[in-house]
């Protein structure tokens, strides 16, 4: 039996008592607004406060990935004790965290430390850390976990409906004229995340056809083995979302909200999906 640690990075948007549940190392995002800089770990931001004030604040807030001295802190810290180190990261394609994390592993023994690129976002990434926790605790096998996270990765889902596209202007992530037209149109937009890309899957008019979009989506994933159910300041929506999966939705079910890393280009109010489907243990 191996000893097998996890570290990520706040992106995952994993809840607090299942970081420590499974002592998952996490390396902060940093959130730069007002002249400073943030920790996005929970504790320098309110999320809430914050994501209430993001709407008038003069400057939109910018994001940035976390300094390799930082990662390797984390990184060193988690490595002690351990056989091998897991390191799941938010993909390379939409962010500098993952080479953050590859350059704060480099004094590690490298043959006991995995670098993973998630290709996802929040809970995606969380799924893959929570059952590769779950695998290594049970197995102890480096290549039975390893072997279990590709197949999360195969099988999983993850989408968001935004409320508006404002934010996502504002951050610069969208063209200036889609964003127009966007705000012109009243056009919600739901997006697709995978292999480190975000995808536009639909384009809808009104807030409530995101939900229904959202529920018609996940069904096509069941039977469903984990779902999240993620929001941003919208405890109602996320409410109805799971009020109305109760068909399909696991028992172990989680509601969380996306933290500021990911929330400052996305904006109040939207709502997403993480799921995993059953089919990942065939």
């Amino acid at each position: 039996m191996k000893k097998i640690r996890f570290v990520t990075d706040s992106v995952c948007d994993i809840p607090k008592d299942l970081i420590e549940k499974w002592d998952i190392g996490v390396v902060p995002c940093y959130v730069n607004y007002g002249g400073k800089s943030y920790a996005d770990d929970g504790v320098e931001l309110n999320r809430e406060e914050y994501f209430k004030q993001l709407a008038d604040m003069p400057d939109h807030p910018t994001t940035a990935a976390p300094p390799p001295a930082l990662a390797e802190e984390v990184l060193t810290k988690w490595f002690e004790g351990a056989d091998h180190l897991i390191v799941i990261t938010t993909p390379a394609k939409l962010s500098g965290i993952y080479n953050s994390m590859r350059l704060g592993g480099q004094k590690l023994p490298q043959d006991r430390i995995t670098l993973i690129d998630s290709g996802q976002l929040s809970m995606a990434i969380g799924w893959q850390v929570l059952i590769g926790a779950e695998v290594a605790a049970k197995t102890g096998d480096l290549a039975q976990t390893l072997n279990a996270i590709q197949r999360i990765r195969d099988h999983q889902a993850l989408y968001a409906g935004l409320s508006t596209m404002e934010f996502l202007r504002r951050s610069g992530r969208v063209g200036w004229a889609a964003a127009g037209i966007g705000a012109l149109l009243q056009i919600k937009p739901i997006v697709k995340v995978g292999g480190g890309e975000v995808v536009s899957e639909a384009r809808v008019r009104t807030f409530s056809r995101v939900i229904d979009k959202l529920i018609e989506l996940a069904h096509q994933h069941a039977p469903l083995d984990k779902l999240a159910v993620l929001h941003i300041n919208n405890l109602e929506g996320a409410a109805e979302l799971r009020a109305r999966l109760k068909d399909i939705m696991p028992e172990d079910t989680i509601t969380t909200g996306c933290g500021p890393t990911l929330g400052t280009h996305i904006g109040p109010g939207a709502l997403g999906l993480a799921t995993v489907s059953k089919s990942w243990k065939a």
